[in-house]
């Protein structure tokens, strides 16, 4: 018989598809075109740029054909300004995701990708290139957290500050796991958790366990005391009864 699995996705898991994120390399040498069943991996010329997923970049980088260029909002002054966001700015919430990325509708203007006509796919996180060297500064992506542990890892080497860029990941981690933690309290009152706008894929599979268990026990909580509230209305009124009764023989 098969254990039931557990609901949603597990860390692991969620690490395996940030793989699948598209970063930025520079090539030290010349690699052809290869086929995959994403699609064309397009040909690899240094010291222009190219994106591939991530697992292909690692591969490159472990055999010192690639150098991964990390993304934009990495950098200790990004992260110091999603800090200071996250602290002062919104303490209640998380900072927001990227924007959508805008593409040329052939007569010289942009639209955004959610600003489709009928038939077009539409692209959303964390299926939209925010692991990028060019993505937007200051916005954490869907795979921050598991993308930024994978690269200090690997391409320490590739990101300027890395020591800055730990501590900084650490603190943010950190202030973020507390909001998270703070936003059951409002369960016990008959609210709901705190909009989640702006989690990423692994923040939500390290604190869905927590989440889950608390509200378990706030429904055992009140579930109890509706049923002692029940048994007080029904002691209540079989006293009232009874009092009836003595003054009618009365």
């Amino acid at each position: 018989m098969a254990l039931p699995l557990p609901p949603g996705l597990v860390p692991t898991e969620v690490a395996f598809l940030c793989e699948m994120e598209m970063v930025t390399i520079i090539p030290r040498q010349r690699l052809e075109s290869i086929s995959l069943l994403s699609g064309q991996i397009p040909t690899l010329r240094p010291p222009h740029r190219a994106q591939l997923p991530l697992w292909l970049a690692l591969l490159l980088k472990k055999q010192r054909r690639a150098n991964i260029v990390p993304p934009s909002w990495l950098h200790p002054a990004s992260l110091s300004e999603i800090i200071h966001h996250e602290i002062n700015i919104d303490p209640e919430g998380f900072s927001p995701p990227p924007p959508p990325v805008t593409r040329s509708d052939g007569r010289g203007m942009a639209r955004p990708y959610g600003d489709s006509k009928p038939g077009d796919m539409v692209l959303s996180p964390p299926f939209l290139p925010s692991c990028a060297a060019d993505a937007p500064s200051s916005y954490l992506p869907y795979h921050w957290l598991e993308l930024s542990e994978t690269l200090l890892a690997h391409a320490s080497d590739d990101i300027h500050g890395a020591a800055e860029v730990r501590t900084l990941l650490r603190d943010l981690q950190e202030v973020r796991a507390a909001k998270m933690r703070g936003s059951t309290t409002q369960l016990e009152g008959g609210g709901g958790v705190v909009g989640l706008r702006g989690v990423g894929a692994m923040e939500l599979a390290e604190s869905r366990g927590f989440v889950l268990g608390v509200v378990e026990g706030v429904r055992k909580l009140g579930a109890s005391a509706e049923a002692t509230r029940r048994e007080e209305e029904e002691a209540r009124s079989e006293g009232g009864e009874e009092s009836d009764e003595d003054m009618a023989f009365g």
